[in-house]
């Protein structure tokens, strides 16, 4: 097996590595240990090089990030996240996010819940197909692995991929 690496985000005292990756690395608003980086990835981008990263992924944190911000100036953080996310990651590689998600209680029961994500926010928004968060800002694509309910949370898998070009 090759040598891998994973960023976990929001991570707290613990990153999470269910890839099983060699090296681990977290990022939290607080640093928390020796491979946590601390960074507020509602208004700063991801601490590190491009193309680093095999896997990222993000347990109960997308749902803490607001979908618009005015700091003056208009910002969707939101997008912009998921802008660093592929960044981040190697051509290939995973992001993989569990969150609770519409329409199920835990997902609005949580007054720092402020980023709500359907089946469809994903496959449509940030997919390598129809990619609507590019009116936004969106400049990567990703390919939707699979999407699966746990209890309230949608988990869902993706791949980094190339963007498509438009048809000529």
């Amino acid at each position: 097996m090759s040598h891998t690496k994973t960023l976990d985000l929001g991570c707290g005292p613990n990153p999470k590595n269910p890839f099983n990756a060699n090296e681990l690395y977290g990022i939290d608003v607080r640093r928390l240990g020796p491979n946590i980086v601390s960074a507020d990835l509602v208004i700063e981008p991801i601490p590190f090089e491009s193309a680093m990263f095999d896997f990222v992924t993000a347990f109960d944190f997308l749902e803490h990030v607001p979908r618009l911000l005015y700091v003056p100036q208009r910002r969707n953080c939101f997008v912009e996240l998921m802008n660093e996310i592929w960044r981040v990651l190697k051509v290939g590689g995973q992001f993989l996010s569990l969150t609770p998600a519409y329409p199920h209680a835990p997902a609005f029961r949580d007054p720092t819940h402020v980023n709500f994500i359907t089946e469809e926010t994903f496959p449509l928004y940030f997919d390598d197909k129809s990619r609507w968060a590019g009116m936004y800002g969106f400049t990567g694509a990703f390919e939707i692995v699979e999407q699966q309910w746990r209890g309230p949370h949608l988990q869902s898998l993706m791949r980094k991929v190339d963007v498509p070009q438009p048809a000529a």
